[in-house]
């Protein structure tokens, strides 16, 4: 099984299947305050940028997961990327991770209905039981975005996985499963009704 690769949108952001026509929009965003140099986050460098293509469509064919290029729709400029991943189709659960927004981006609309148009995706065009969000314990921005969104914490993956700097990264799972979905969702449209 495989997602079918179909654009999602929603009124702030558009989210297109991840392809080589991306690769300049996406070397901008991450420019945009060096991500990769964040050592809470795994964003390839610009002269990486054709592995993570070619990674995210690659996972694609497998069914593993989609990659998406996060569009802001008021600029119409790549924003940044973010994807489905880890997927497993029989027991209807899927992570949602490799998301990054360009500085300018960060704490807008734009990652708060992202995960608005996955989630409902998901949940409700697929059925899927449970969405996981995965971080790392350092990486307090994230952690926070995470629960504002309304997933709940389950725990500390301890010395889940080695960063590029040789570093034994603890991670924190967090999950969204079918029945809390309704609420989910009310928080998430609330958020984005309300945010400035």
């Amino acid at each position: 099984m495989k997602y079918e690769e179909k654009i999602l949108e929603g009124k702030y952001v558009r989210l297109e299947p991840l392809s080589t026509s991306h690769k300049e929009g996406l070397i901008e965003a991450i420019s945009d305050g060096e991500l990769w140099n964040l050592f809470v986050t795994l964003v390839p460098k610009p002269s990486d940028i054709d592995a993570f293509i070619d990674n995210a469509i690659s996972a694609q064919k497998t069914g593993d997961g989609l990659a998406f290029a996060t569009i802001d729709k008021q600029s119409g400029k790549v924003a940044g990327s973010t994807r489905f991943m880890k997927t497993d189709f029989i027991n209807k659960r899927a992570e949602i991770g490799y998301t990054f927004l360009g500085k300018s981006y960060q704490k807008t609309r734009i990652n708060t209905e992202a995960k608005l148009l996955m989630l409902t995706r998901l949940f409700e065009s697929m059925s899927f039981n449970r969405v996981e969000i995965i971080t790392d314990y350092l990486n307090s921005n994230s952690r926070n975005a995470i629960l504002r969104l309304g997933a709940k914490e389950e725990g500390v993956l301890r010395n889940h996985m080695l960063m590029p700097d040789g570093r034994v990264r603890d991670s924190v799972l967090y999950s969204i499963i079918k029945n809390e979905w309704g609420g989910v969702k009310m928080n998430i449209l609330d958020k984005l009704s309300s945010r400035a």
